[in-house]
């Protein structure tokens, strides 16, 4: 089966997880939402194109490794905001603020993680494979997108082009286990990968194996994430799969 394959490698990048009161997690691996939202960028398409947008979703088939783990920073964020002040919305209108003049007294404060000087590969197919948009228009689109890319956050651009080629593999491991051969990589210890569910490893040894459940998948037209997809998480043995 064919798999794209794509070089997540940036001086910063989040994978967000789920907001935890004024603290903004992120995951090791990336969301399948974001993967498909990162598609949907680069082929032009708007946030009200929620059936575009589920349509593909529901055809990727992921999985990930962090090839260099990088380091894992917060960010403090504080903002004084006003009864007055106003902002722009996702749904495109302007959106005021209620509540009494107690509520503004205080600075808004947030913390949001990030990975630094991290890179992940990323492998991905659809099924069925042949509907469009199909492989090659996806890679066609990271080769020329039709807006900037960023990896979680605006400000986080990629340090390289994002896609690194497409390769034949029965299974997202053997499929990944080949990208580690496209960008030459030679590291002495064992990778942690997420890979679907029920998928087998192929060539690959996988070391400390275990599920995982997530929820990580957008319901477009509600604009939240929903439902519960199970993949599994451990590490590919470097010797498994050297080339």
């Amino acid at each position: 089966m064919k798999h794209l394959l794509l070089d997540c490698d940036a001086p910063l990048m989040s994978f967000g997880g789920d907001l935890v009161d004024a603290y903004g997690v992120v995951r090791d691996f990336p969301s399948k939402s974001m993967v498909a939202g990162l598609f949907a960028n680069a082929l032009g398409w708007e946030r009200f194109d929620v059936d575009a947008h589920a349509a593909l979703q529901a055809r990727m088939v992921i999985g990930s490794a962090r090839v260099v783990e990088g380091r894992r920073e917060r960010e403090f964020q504080t903002a004084q905001l006003g009864a007055n002040d106003r902002g722009w919305t996702t749904r495109g209108r302007v959106e005021g603020r209620a509540g009494g003049a107690d509520t503004y007294k205080s600075p808004h404060i947030r913390y949001r993680d990030m990975d630094a000087d991290a890179r992940v590969l990323i492998a991905c197919r659809l099924e069925p494979a042949d509907a469009a948009p199909d492989l090659d228009a996806l890679a066609e689109a990271l080769r020329r997108p039709e807006r900037p890319l960023f990896l979680g956050r605006k400000p986080f651009l990629p340090s390289r082009p994002l896609l690194l080629g497409e390769v034949e593999a029965d299974t997202i491991p053997d499929a990944l286990a080949l990208g580690f051969a496209k960008i030459e990589l030679r590291h002495p210890a064992a990778i942690r990968a997420q890979w679907p569910f029920g998928e087998p490893t192929g060539g690959v040894v996988a070391q400390d194996a275990q599920t995982e459940e997530l929820t990580d998948e957008r319901h477009w037209p509600a604009g939240v994430h929903a439902g519960l997809r199970r993949v599994m998480v451990g590490r590919f043995d470097w010797p498994g799969f050297m080339p």
